[in-house]
Protein backbone atom coordinates (compact mmCIF):
# COMPACT_ATOMS: atom_id res chain seq x y z
CA UNK A 1 0.00 0.00 0.00
CA UNK A 2 0.94 3.42 -1.00
CA UNK A 3 2.84 5.44 1.66
CA UNK A 4 0.42 8.83 3.11
CA UNK A 5 -0.19 11.70 5.65
CA UNK A 6 -3.31 10.69 7.56
CA UNK A 7 -5.08 13.86 8.29
CA UNK A 8 -7.45 12.88 11.26
CA UNK A 9 -11.12 13.13 11.24
CA UNK A 10 -10.55 15.62 14.39
CA UNK A 11 -8.11 17.71 12.81
CA UNK A 12 -9.51 20.99 12.57
CA UNK A 13 -6.68 22.94 10.69
CA UNK A 14 -4.99 26.19 11.06
CA UNK A 15 -6.78 29.29 12.20
CA UNK A 16 -6.88 32.12 9.10
CA UNK A 17 -4.86 34.71 10.68
CA UNK A 18 -1.90 32.18 10.70
CA UNK A 19 -1.43 32.29 7.08
CA UNK A 20 -1.43 34.57 4.19
CA UNK A 21 -5.01 33.90 2.40
CA UNK A 22 -6.43 36.19 -0.46
CA UNK A 23 -8.98 38.71 1.11
CA UNK A 24 -11.49 37.97 -1.35
CA UNK A 25 -11.57 34.94 0.15
CA UNK A 26 -11.47 34.81 3.99
CA UNK A 27 -14.84 35.11 4.69
CA UNK A 28 -15.24 32.00 2.64
CA UNK A 29 -13.04 29.71 4.65
CA UNK A 30 -13.48 27.74 7.67
CA UNK A 31 -9.73 26.70 8.06
CA UNK A 32 -6.52 26.27 6.50
CA UNK A 33 -5.86 22.14 6.41
CA UNK A 34 -2.59 21.81 4.66
CA UNK A 35 -0.51 24.77 4.09
CA UNK A 36 1.40 25.43 1.04
CA UNK A 37 4.40 24.49 2.22
CA UNK A 38 3.65 21.04 3.81
CA UNK A 39 2.31 20.36 -0.14
CA UNK A 40 5.82 21.35 -1.64
CA UNK A 41 7.38 18.83 0.74
CA UNK A 42 5.61 16.11 0.69
CA UNK A 43 5.33 16.59 -3.54
CA UNK A 44 9.02 16.95 -3.40
CA UNK A 45 9.14 13.27 -1.48
CA UNK A 46 6.59 11.54 -3.85
CA UNK A 47 8.87 13.15 -6.56
CA UNK A 48 11.86 10.96 -5.75
CA UNK A 49 9.67 7.96 -4.90
CA UNK A 50 8.78 8.09 -8.28
CA UNK A 51 11.56 8.62 -9.68
CA UNK A 52 13.00 5.59 -7.42
CA UNK A 53 10.85 3.49 -8.77
CA UNK A 54 10.47 4.64 -12.63
CA UNK A 55 13.24 6.14 -13.32
CA UNK A 56 15.03 4.04 -16.17
CA UNK A 57 12.13 4.30 -19.21
CA UNK A 58 10.65 7.44 -20.71
CA UNK A 59 7.52 8.56 -19.34
CA UNK A 60 4.02 9.71 -20.26
CA UNK A 61 2.50 12.40 -17.67
CA UNK A 62 -1.26 12.38 -17.95
CA UNK A 63 -1.77 15.74 -15.93
CA UNK A 64 -5.56 15.69 -15.05
CA UNK A 65 -7.12 19.22 -15.94
CA UNK A 66 -8.09 21.44 -14.35
CA UNK A 67 -7.37 20.27 -10.79
CA UNK A 68 -4.31 18.70 -11.27
CA UNK A 69 -2.61 21.49 -12.49
CA UNK A 70 -0.75 22.73 -10.23
CA UNK A 71 -0.20 19.73 -8.13
CA UNK A 72 1.32 17.87 -11.90
CA UNK A 73 3.46 21.35 -12.20
CA UNK A 74 5.03 21.16 -8.91
CA UNK A 75 5.89 17.31 -9.21
CA UNK A 76 7.21 17.97 -12.52
CA UNK A 77 9.91 20.47 -11.09
CA UNK A 78 11.02 18.38 -8.47
CA UNK A 79 11.63 15.47 -10.59
CA UNK A 80 12.99 17.18 -13.18
CA UNK A 81 15.70 18.47 -10.23
CA UNK A 82 16.35 15.03 -9.15
CA UNK A 83 17.31 14.59 -13.38
CA UNK A 84 19.85 17.10 -13.18
CA UNK A 85 21.29 15.93 -9.92
CA UNK A 86 21.05 12.13 -9.00
CA UNK A 87 22.51 9.18 -10.46
CA UNK A 88 18.71 7.87 -11.92
CA UNK A 89 16.77 9.98 -14.62
CA UNK A 90 13.27 9.42 -16.30
CA UNK A 91 12.50 11.01 -19.74
CA UNK A 92 9.08 13.22 -19.63
CA UNK A 93 6.34 13.73 -21.92
CA UNK A 94 3.90 15.59 -20.72
CA UNK A 95 -0.13 15.49 -22.01
CA UNK A 96 -3.45 16.68 -20.48
CA UNK A 97 -6.91 15.41 -20.01
CA UNK A 98 -10.15 17.01 -18.45
CA UNK A 99 -12.67 15.05 -16.53
CA UNK A 100 -15.72 17.01 -14.92
CA UNK A 101 -18.33 15.01 -12.34
CA UNK A 102 -18.91 17.88 -9.54
CA UNK A 103 -21.31 20.50 -9.39
CA UNK A 104 -20.96 22.77 -6.16
CA UNK A 105 -20.05 20.56 -4.19
CA UNK A 106 -21.95 17.25 -5.20
CA UNK A 107 -20.91 14.22 -7.57
CA UNK A 108 -23.00 14.84 -10.48
CA UNK A 109 -22.94 10.64 -11.03
CA UNK A 110 -22.02 11.36 -14.61
CA UNK A 111 -18.13 11.91 -15.58
CA UNK A 112 -17.34 13.61 -18.68
CA UNK A 113 -14.35 13.13 -20.19
CA UNK A 114 -12.40 15.71 -22.54
CA UNK A 115 -9.39 15.73 -24.18
CA UNK A 116 -9.07 12.32 -25.09
CA UNK A 117 -8.45 12.72 -28.53
CA UNK A 118 -4.68 11.44 -28.35
CA UNK A 119 -4.79 8.47 -25.75
CA UNK A 120 -3.85 6.08 -28.62
CA UNK A 121 -0.50 7.73 -28.16
CA UNK A 122 0.26 5.61 -24.87
CA UNK A 123 0.56 2.66 -26.95
CA UNK A 124 3.33 0.61 -25.27
CA UNK A 125 4.43 3.39 -23.31
CA UNK A 126 4.63 4.01 -19.20
CA UNK A 127 1.97 6.17 -18.33
CA UNK A 128 1.83 8.01 -14.89
CA UNK A 129 -1.51 10.04 -14.19
CA UNK A 130 -1.15 13.05 -11.75
CA UNK A 131 -4.52 13.95 -10.22
CA UNK A 132 -5.40 16.11 -7.87
CA UNK A 133 -7.65 13.89 -5.28
CA UNK A 134 -9.58 10.55 -5.54
CA UNK A 135 -13.18 10.88 -3.81
CA UNK A 136 -14.93 7.86 -4.00
CA UNK A 137 -12.86 6.82 -6.64
CA UNK A 138 -15.36 5.93 -10.10
CA UNK A 139 -13.60 8.78 -12.02
CA UNK A 140 -10.19 7.26 -11.68
CA UNK A 141 -11.67 3.93 -12.23
CA UNK A 142 -13.26 5.17 -15.57
CA UNK A 143 -10.25 7.06 -16.93
CA UNK A 144 -8.07 3.88 -15.81
CA UNK A 145 -10.18 1.38 -18.16
CA UNK A 146 -10.22 4.51 -21.40
CA UNK A 147 -6.63 4.23 -20.57
CA UNK A 148 -6.20 0.36 -21.07
CA UNK A 149 -8.35 0.41 -23.66
CA UNK A 150 -5.24 1.47 -25.79
CA UNK A 151 -2.91 -0.67 -24.34
CA UNK A 152 -0.17 1.36 -22.54
CA UNK A 153 3.03 -0.98 -21.40
CA UNK A 154 2.08 0.60 -17.80
CA UNK A 155 0.08 2.37 -15.89
CA UNK A 156 0.67 4.29 -11.87
CA UNK A 157 -1.42 7.22 -10.17
CA UNK A 158 0.02 10.12 -8.05
CA UNK A 159 -2.99 11.77 -6.36
CA UNK A 160 -1.99 14.91 -4.21
CA UNK A 161 -5.19 13.92 -1.86
CA UNK A 162 -7.61 11.05 -1.15
CA UNK A 163 -10.57 11.64 0.78
CA UNK A 164 -11.88 9.05 3.71
CA UNK A 165 -15.42 8.46 2.65
CA UNK A 166 -17.81 5.90 3.00
CA UNK A 167 -18.56 6.56 -0.52
CA UNK A 168 -15.59 5.12 -1.49
CA UNK A 169 -15.55 2.29 -4.16
CA UNK A 170 -12.16 1.31 -2.35
CA UNK A 171 -9.71 2.37 -5.13
CA UNK A 172 -6.64 3.52 -4.05
CA UNK A 173 -3.64 5.33 -6.15
CA UNK A 174 0.00 4.23 -6.62
CA UNK A 175 1.30 7.65 -5.12
CA UNK A 176 -0.63 9.55 -2.20
CA UNK A 177 0.15 12.70 -0.82
CA UNK A 178 -2.31 13.04 1.99
CA UNK A 179 -5.49 10.89 3.27
CA UNK A 180 -8.26 13.60 4.33
CA UNK A 181 -11.04 13.85 5.88
CA UNK A 182 -14.62 13.65 3.93
CA UNK A 183 -15.03 17.34 3.45
CA UNK A 184 -15.12 19.38 0.66
CA UNK A 185 -11.55 21.34 0.11
CA UNK A 186 -10.92 23.56 -2.28
CA UNK A 187 -6.87 25.36 -3.18
CA UNK A 188 -4.01 24.62 -4.71
CA UNK A 189 -5.96 24.59 -7.99
CA UNK A 190 -8.77 22.63 -5.96
CA UNK A 191 -11.94 24.27 -7.00
CA UNK A 192 -15.88 25.01 -6.35
CA UNK A 193 -17.23 26.22 -9.33
CA UNK A 194 -14.29 27.14 -10.60
CA UNK A 195 -13.56 29.53 -7.79
CA UNK A 196 -10.47 28.82 -5.10
CA UNK A 197 -7.73 28.05 -7.96
CA UNK A 198 -5.86 30.92 -6.91
CA UNK A 199 -5.47 30.04 -3.29
CA UNK A 200 -2.04 29.00 -2.26
CA UNK A 201 -3.30 26.73 0.94
CA UNK A 202 -5.80 23.57 0.76
CA UNK A 203 -8.27 25.05 2.94
CA UNK A 204 -11.99 24.01 4.11
CA UNK A 205 -14.64 25.34 2.54
CA UNK A 206 -17.48 27.32 4.72
CA UNK A 207 -21.06 27.43 3.92
CA UNK A 208 -20.54 31.44 3.04
CA UNK A 209 -18.28 30.27 0.68
CA UNK A 210 -20.25 27.14 -0.87
CA UNK A 211 -23.78 29.92 -1.09
CA UNK A 212 -21.70 32.63 -2.86
CA UNK A 213 -20.20 30.84 -5.16
CA UNK A 214 -23.43 27.93 -6.25
CA UNK A 215 -24.48 27.42 -9.33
Amino acid sequence: MADFIKIEDDYNGYDLKMFCVPRHYEQDLESILIPYGVISDRTERLARDIVNDMGQDALVVLCVLKGGYKFCSDLLDYIKALNRNSERSVQLRVDFIRLKSYENDQSTGEIKVVGSDNLSDLKGKDVLIVEDIVDTGNTMKRLLKLIAEHNPSSVKVASLLVKRTPRSVGYRPDYIGFEVPDKFVVGYALDYNEYFRDLSHICIINDNGKKKYAI
